[in-house]
């Protein structure tokens, strides 16, 4: 165009391009000019710079990652949110590092794909780190993009879902790697109780990156690709020369069997991806969100006496001393096939999962005594508190099942904090102001009984079954102490018969009914209706001091 606009300025005065002939020249001089066009070679340009941004590491690095058993960043996106929906922000944006050679390395996106989409048409926020890109480590423009998302997800009131396979920190860069991560951590801190923060752990996540998945609400890893460690064999090794690797170190199997620190693990990407998007759907997208409403399932839907009720009086043993499984007590509660259950390998004496009641979403918290006869522990209780809470940071109803006879005794215990986790509990509980419907199914001993969202403990309604036993300790176990074991058969038939039952409860009003098992359901579900209106005055501070 520069060429053509210079011919035509040397023209005589007197010419015009009203002539065919000068028409003529003047079209073909201007085609054979576009390949100078700067519009054109900007487009050109642009189109590469996109493509590079897909490929991110390039097809051997891609090739790479799927002979690990894993996806791409951008592979991980398209399975998680709905089809089409994806809006990708800086996509273009690249790191400043010019030290070690990094000028000549810059790759468009610098690492980590971020933008938004949705979730069975609900609006999410997302980050992938891609690990073809200098191991997705982070830098200070990747770490930019996280941000930026975040806040925006903040802003909006919509869930920030992060999808991690990255090295750690990018060496090259130094302090402004450090910076970076300090600065996704405070807003960790800022989104947290505003919207949900999930967290999957789809390759390797070391040293300060940890800690990001650390302060989220639910974190899911992928067997055997997986692994959080705050430090690694080789420093493992040099510090206390143990020999470790690293799936035992960090891997899915020990941090939801043993520290509790994920949620669920997976066989693979695409199952965690799935689940992922199954979270979802019981979330609510922020604070201020009303949540889901599903569709109850038609057979579990109205009566009481359908037969998903009516097997309830079944479930539970008459031996008080005879193990069950709660969860199969939840399941007969709750809508059919709607238990999503959270750590179920980790603190099995405590069940914590999301469940729905006529298509609205519902925490549930039981003790469990297939497992350590249902008692409360460290981890048991640290394991509900943190659920408790995010609960009642999003708005969401608690149900509360109740079979516990009392704290674990033991020196390990004591020693490692039981008075300090237990507190964790009970002042979770104290501190929800959400619907809170609770439930003694069996046992219900000692202070654990208080601590189990008892009606001390602003409980909305409780209720117990027939079979229920509110009591400071066992029969057997309190007539030792009052009779210094005299007549102790005797007496302990006498106890049981006035204390073992929830009579003396109901009298105090500490309970509100005492029911029977088939009832459960539809006196659960008209509660929850009822209860949709509540509000309760907070007491003006900044915030509490829970004993973390």
């Amino acid at each position: 165009m520069a060429s053509a606009r210079l011919f035509i300025s040397r023209m005589s005065p007197i010419c015009t391009l009203g002539s065919p002939t000068l028409r003529t020249l003047f079209v073909a001089k201007s085609t054979s000019c576009v390949e100078f066009n700067p519009k054109d070679r900007f487009k050109q340009r642009l189109d590469e710079v996109r493509q590079a941004s897909l490929l991110g590491g390039g097809k051997a690095r891609i090739a790479k990652q799927h002979e690990k058993g894993k996806l791409t960043a951008r592979e991980r996106l398209e399975l998680l949110l709905d089809p089409g929906s994806f809006r990708e922000y800086d996509a273009l944006k690249s790191q400043r590092c010019v030290d070690f050679g990094m000028a000549e390395q810059s790759v468009p996106g610098d690492g980590v794909v971020t933008g938004t989409g949705k979730i069975n048409g609900r609006r999410v926020f997302v980050f992938s780190q891609d690990f073809t890109v200098f191991g997705g480590s982070l830098s200070e423009t990747h770490a930019q993009k996280i941000v930026k998302v975040m806040k925006k997800a903040t802003d909006v009131g919509a869930p920030i879902i992060g999808l991690n396979d990255s090295g750690g920190a990018r060496i090259q860069e130094g302090i402004d790697s450090l910076a970076g991560y300090a600065d996704v951590f405070q807003q960790n801190v800022l989104s947290s109780g505003v919207v949900p923060q999930i967290s999957l752990v789809m390759g390797p996540c070391a040293g300060g990156a940890v800690y990001s998945p650390a302060m989220t609400d639910f974190i899911f890893m992928v067997k055997k690709t997986s692994y959080m460690f705050v430090t690694g064999p080789e420093v493992v090794k040099t510090v206390t020369n143990e020999t470790v690797t690293q799936e035992a170190l960090g891997g899915a199997a020990t941090h939801t069997t043993l520290s509790g620190v994920a949620h669920r693990a997976f066989e693979n990407d695409v199952q965690a991806l799935a689940a992922a998007r199954d979270l979802v759907d019981y979330l609510p997208l922020s604070y201020s969100d009303q949540g889901p409403v599903a569709e109850a399932p038609e057979e579990t839907a109205g009566s009481s006496t359908s037969s998903q009720s009516a097997s309830l009086k079944y479930l539970v043993p008459r031996d008080p001393n005879m193990a069950y499984d709660m969860t199969h007590v939840i399941e007969k509660i709750v809508d059919r096939d709607s238990l999503f259950e959270l750590m179920p390998l980790w603190a099995k004496n405590m069940v914590t999962a999301f469940a729905r009641v006529e298509g609205r979403t519902v925490a549930v918290i039981a003790n469990n005594p297939i497992h350590l006869a249902g008692c409360l522990d460290i981890d048991a209780s640290v394991k509900a508190a943190r659920f408790v809470r995010f609960a009642n940071a999003f708005g969401i109803p608690i149900l509360t099942l109740v079979d516990v006879p009392g704290f674990l005794p033991g020196k390990d215990q004591e020693h490692n904090g039981i008075i300090r986790h237990g507190a964790k509990l009970l002042f979770a509980f104290a501190e929800a102001t959400v619907p809170k419907v609770t439930i003694i199914i069996r046992k219900a001993y000692g202070g654990a009984y208080d601590v189990m969202s008892s009606k001390h403990l602003r409980g909305d309604v409780n209720y117990a079954w027939p079979s229920a036993e509110i009591a400071v300790m066992g029969a057997k176990g309190a007539v030792e102490i009052i009779f210094r074991g005299q007549d102790v058969e005797r007496e302990t038939a006498k106890y049981t018969e006035r204390f073992a039952n929830p009579l003396m409860a109901a009298q105090r009003g500490f309970v509100d009914a005492v029911i029977d098992p088939e009832d459960t359901r539809a006196r659960v579900r008209e509660d929850l209706e009822m209860l949709r209106t509540k509000k309760i005055a907070e007491v003006p501070r900044k915030h509490s001091n829970i004993p973390l």
